[in-house]
């Protein structure tokens, strides 16, 4: 497979444009009231800690000490909703399948992945800010962990995911891309790029969490490292902060599974 020789502290992300229609998702964060921001922060912390929890745990546990917050399942289940979590298997749910759209099969199990560009994936999860949040999509070179690009929106229409795809195919193209089976996924015009270039498409199994289990770990490290740290404010201070973050996970965080190297350390050489 083809891969552009980049430099080692390549940053794609400082190069990004933005176009006019979009500026305002830039600084406008989706919000809530401020007692549900709150409930929301609390049951994301909680969720990447134990993401088994459903609808009545999670209530329960919001209701014990130290929070006594008064809550009852419904008003969990909207916010989760909200947030893209789904109540009964650890995979959050910010995807949703369009019966319109074709789904492909599953092509990672058993695949026995070998070099960088082989595979790449993709995932979107919740972020949260001091007065509301957004929602991340990044895209993940499997067998090196390097992020090969990413994007934030306060929507979950498919234009932020293509606006990622369209960055990462000018720096390498994979042979297998893979996703879940969300809208913003099997949408024709997400699929169409990949189509074009000959690029085999796989999604995940409906309510399979561990399908996509790196997109996984990278957000946790996201949120553990950076999100939950910093504690951003604005959009402008989360895109500067995560494009610093990205920078560090992709250059310097060693890797125990890549022999203690870095992602881009394995992916560029």
């Amino acid at each position: 497979m083809h891969r552009n020789c980049k430099p080692r502290n390549y940053d794609y992300q400082a190069v990004r444009t933005i176009k006019s229609s979009a500026v305002t998702f830039y600084y406008e964060p989706a919000g809530e009231s401020e007692e549900n921001l709150k409930l929301m922060r609390l049951i994301d912390e909680q969720y990447t800690a134990t993401p088994f929890f459903g609808i009545r745990q999670m209530t329960s546990w919001l209701k014990r000490p130290p929070f006594e917050e008064d809550v009852n399942h419904k008003r969990i289940r909207r916010l989760m909703q909200l947030m893209g979590l789904e109540a009964l298997c650890p995979k959050p749910g910010l995807s949703k399948p369009s019966p319109m759209n074709k789904i492909y099969p599953y092509l990672l199990k058993g695949l026995n992945i070998t070099k960088p560009n082989q595979v790449w994936a993709t995932d979107i999860t919740y972020i949260r800010l001091r007065r509301g949040f957004v929602y991340l999509a990044a895209i993940l070179d499997w067998f090196s962990r390097y992020v090969v690009s990413w994007e934030i929106s306060i929507t979950l229409t498919s234009e932020f995911c293509i606006a990622a795809l369209d960055r990462a195919l000018m720096i390498a193209q994979p042979g297998i891309f893979n996703s879940d089976q969300g809208a913003q996924f099997t949408s024709s015009d997400f699929t169409a790029r990949l189509l074009q270039k000959e690029i085999r498409i796989s999604m995940d199994g409906r309510g399979r969490a561990f399908d996509n289990i790196f997109v996984e770990r990278l957000w946790r490290s996201v949120k553990h490292e950076d999100i939950y740290l910093n504690d951003y404010e604005t959009v402008p201070e989360l895109i500067g902060g995560l494009r610093k973050y990205f920078q560090f996970y992709n250059n310097d965080r060693p890797h125990q599974a890549l022999g203690n190297r870095s992602p881009a350390e394995v992916y560029w050489n």
